[in-house]
């Protein structure tokens, strides 16, 4: 049923409009945040875990002698100053070298592609396979000699991610594509932290420059949209290459072409052959992000806490505002812009040009407002002594 428009008024005029709420438009945005809150909160619990097992080793060898050295989380990498500003320098150079040299690296992309996957989405998965196994193992560790030791619920989890991706191999199917590229983000976002709102802001507008030249501007370079080009060129199947080199040629034959999960991918349910895709890099570096200023509301949370202990007035209701809430409507906000900007350009546009403000500059001004911003910016998470009297 097309809607009653003023006859001077044709409804193709109004046709990005309906394509914002069209079922892609709409799983993208759901599926974009819920894997920037879930590999958020995935990071700031794998902390607390970190830092509760590190306190109990003090307190079982607070009898023994002297002090203990911190376990390094070796799973865990911190992105420093240097990092930030060579990230977008490295991914271009990845970026050139798929361009260039696909034809020739394509089954190595896919192979690595797949074993990160399988990692990736494992992690995803692993809290739902410990509930699913806790009525059924006692939680100990089985071991696998060199390999290391694992849970049943790890060993569960495995199993289905690669499950997954055999079949995504032997199918090629965009839904498992997507399941690879969630696992991906999730681990990610959970496994990189940016330490300061000054790396935050490097990173991500070293990031922004980055999206910005390599969509818009490397079409008069390189007379092709070196992005577009990469995202969307399809991989030869490895099972197909085998199959072709031991001359079974019906195998070889059916199998297909492998999308690689660089990106979310999710057809319209009403319109055949539309679909809406957002490369996992912009799900990501926001997502990075976010996940900073949760663990700096968490923290503040507990600095408040204990200030509340020494007698410090509670904070107004400014102060009650949380980072992650602010920070999160822009990424809303900004992909919501990014998509309408598609949509009425009709031309692929670089989404960091949009996230990138509508999540950094309402987090710099929120910070300034609440007197946070100092501290953001260099050394956030240094615990300092909290006054026992509030002097106006």
């Amino acid at each position: 049923m097309k809607p009653n428009l003023p006859p001077s008024v044709s409804p193709a005029e109004y046709q990005w409009a309906y394509s914002i709420v069209d079922s892609s438009r709409v799983s993208t945005f759901l599926i974009s945040i819920l894997l920037i809150v879930y590999g958020s909160f995935r990071s700031l619990n794998l902390e607390q875990e970190a830092q509760s097992r590190m306190l109990e080793k003090e307190k079982d060898r607070s009898s023994g002698s002297g002090s203990v050295s911190p376990d390094p989380e070796n799973n865990v990498q911190t992105l420093d100053t240097m990092q930030a500003l060579c990230l977008p320098l490295g991914a271009s150079v990845s970026l050139l070298v798929m361009f260039f040299f696909f034809d020739s690296m394509q089954l190595l992309f896919a192979v690595c592609t797949a074993i990160i996957a399988t990692v990736a989405l494992a992690f995803l998965l692993l809290p739902m396979c410990q509930y699913i196994s806790r009525p059924c193992t006692s939680g100990n560790k089985i071991s696998f000699g060199f390999c290391g030791r694992f849970t049943g619920a790890e060993l569960l989890s495995f199993s289905l991610a690669l499950l997954i991706v055999c079949v995504w191999v032997l199918t090629g199917h965009w839904l498992l594509m997507d399941a690879m590229g969630m696992g991906l983000c999730v681990a990610f976002i959970a496994f990189v932290r940016l330490p300061s709102l000054k790396v935050s802001t490097l990173l991500l507008t070293g990031l922004l420059v980055y999206d910005v030249f390599w969509v818009f501007f490397s079409s008069y370079i390189f007379n092709a949209n070196v992005m577009v080009k990469v995202a969307t060129r399809p991989a030869d199947n490895p099972v197909g290459v085998m199959a072709k080199k031991l001359h079974f040629t019906g195998l070889a034959r059916d199998a297909p072409k492998l999308s690689l999960p660089g990106k979310l991918v999710f057809p319209s349910m009403h319109n055949v052959g539309h679909f809406s895709m957002l490369g996992l890099g912009d799900i990501v570096m926001p997502g990075l992000l976010l996940c900073f200023v949760l663990r700096y509301d968490a923290y503040k949370k507990s600095q408040l806490l204990h200030s509340a202990e020494t007698g410090v007035p509670p904070p107004n209701h400014l102060n009650r505002i949380t980072y992650f809430h602010c920070s999160l409507i822009g990424y809303f906000l900004g992909l919501l812009t990014a998509t309408v900007s598609s949509e009425f350009f009709k031309a692929a546009q670089p989404a960091l040009l949009y996230l990138v403000p509508f999540t950094l500059l309402p987090l710099l001004v929120m910070a300034y407002l609440k007197g946070d911003l100092r501290r953001m910016w260099d050394e956030p998470f240094l615990a300092v002594p909290q006054p026992k009297q509030l002097h106006v």
